[in-house]
C-alpha cells in the first residue's frame, strides 16, 4: 500500500466543514485548558484519526477502536462489514496514520463493546462515534461515550441523518430526548453534543463561523431549545501534514528528465497556472450553486450552454 501525500489521499467520509468544526472544538479545548483523552469509535482507513491525533497532547491518550479485519461476533454486524468495509485492514490503518504522526494511538482491535473496561469514567474531553450503523450498537457507544466524557466534554456522533444509517437517527434523538444529551449543533453528517451546557459553545462557535463567512448558517429552535446548524465546503484546517508531501506523485516519478514537471531544459511552459485556473473556475461554480438561489443558478447554466458569457 502507497503511503499518502495528503490527508485527501486517505479514503474516507470526513468533510472539510467536519475538519473545520473538529479543530473548533479541539483548539477551544486547548485554548481554555481543558484536559482529557481523545477517543474515537471507528476508524476506517483513519482519515479522522489522523485529523484529530494532531490535537493530543503529549500528556494525553488517543484510542482509537475498530474491528479493522477482525470477525465480527454477531452477524447482523458482520454483514454490514462485508458490505461497507470490506477494503478496511489494520495494516492500511497503521500505513495511513504513520504517514502523518510518529507513533500510532492505543488501537483497540475490537468491538466498541469492549471500551467501557478499558476507559476510565470521565477520562476524555473528546469522543467520536462512527463505528456500527445497526440501533443497539450505536446507543451502547451513546452510553459508552456519556461515561467517559469529561464535564465540559464533547461528544461527535457520526451519520445521525442519513438515509441508510436509520439505526444512527434513532440512537442518537433517543439520546436526546431520553437521555439528556444536548446538541450544539449540526454539519451534514454529524452532530456535535454535550451532556453539559451547550449554550457557551453556541456563542462561541456561531460567532466564529459568522466571522468566516464561509458556511451557510441556519439558527433554529428544536423543542424549546437553541441548534444551529451549518453547510456548506469551506476550506479545510491542516493540522497535522504526512512526512510524504514533497515525494512526487507515481506519474511525476515515471516522467523522463527534462520533460515537463522535472525541470529539463527541454521542458515547456509548465501547465500548472491553467490546471489551477480550471480548479478556481471549479469552486467559483461551486460557491454560486452553495449560495445562489436555485432559480439564480439554473439561468447561469443555461447561459452557459448557449454559449453566452
Amino acid at each position: 500500500m502507497t503511503a499518502p501525500l495528503r490527508l485527501d489521499d486517505v479514503k474516507g467520509w470526513f468533510p472539510s466543514l467536519d475538519q473545520v468544526l473538529f479543530a473548533w472544538f479541539l483548539t477551544r479545548q486547548d485554548r481554555t485548558g481543558q484536559r482529557g483523552d481523545l477517543l474515537e469509535m471507528g476508524a476506517y482507513l483513519g482519515k479522522s484519526a489522523i485529523f484529530t491525533g494532531a490535537f493530543r497532547r503529549p500528556e494525553e491518550r488517543f484510542t482509537v477502536c475498530d474491528l479493522f479485519d477482525t470477525p465480527a461476533a454477531d452477524e447482523h454486524n458482520a454483514a454490514e462489514a462485508r458490505k461497507s468495509y470490506a477494503s478496511l485492514t489494520r495494516a492500511a490503518f497503521d500505513t495511513n496514520y504513520l504517514a502523518f504522526h510518529d507513533e500510532l494511538p492505543d488501537v483497540v482491535q475490537a468491538p466498541t463493546s469492549v471500551l467501557p473496561a478499558r476507559i476510565t469514567p470521565g477520562s476524555c474531553r473528546f469522543v467520536h462515534v462512527d463505528a456500527s450503523h445497526l440501533y443497539e450498537h450505536v446507543a451502547g457507544d451513546i452510553e459508552t461515550a456519556r461515561k467517559a466524557l469529561a464535564p465540559g466534554g464533547v461528544v461527535v456522533l457520526d451519520d445521525f441523518r442519513s438515509e441508510h444509517t436509520p439505526g444512527v437517527a434513532a440512537a442518537a434523538w433517543e439520546a436526546v430526548f431520553n437521555g439528556g444529551l444536548r446538541p450544539v449543533c449540526l454539519s451534514t453528517q454529524k452532530l456535535y453534543g454535550t451532556w453539559d451546557d451547550p449554550e457557551p459553545l453556541q456563542d462561541e462557535l456561531l460567532a466564529e463561523m459568522r466571522r468566516r463567512g464561509d458556511t451557510r448558517i441556519s439558527v433554529q429552535d428544536v423543542a424549546g431549545r437553541r441548534l444551529l446548524r451549518f453547510s456548506g465546503r469551506p476550506e479545510a484546517p491542516r493540522p497535522v501534514v504526512s512526512r510524504f508531501a514533497d515525494r512526487p506523485s507515481p506519474g511525476e516519478a515515471a516522467r523522463p528528465a527534462g520533460s515537463p514537471g522535472h525541470g529539463g531544459a527541454a521542458a515547456p511552459a509548465p501547465a500548472a497556472p491553467a490546471v489551477s485556473a480550471a480548479r478556481r473556475a471549479g469552486r467559483a461554480r461551486r460557491l454560486a450553486a452553495d449560495v445562489l438561489p436555485p432559480v439564480v443558478t439554473r439561468a447561469i447554466r443555461r447561459r452557459r450552454r448557449r454559449g453566452k458569457p
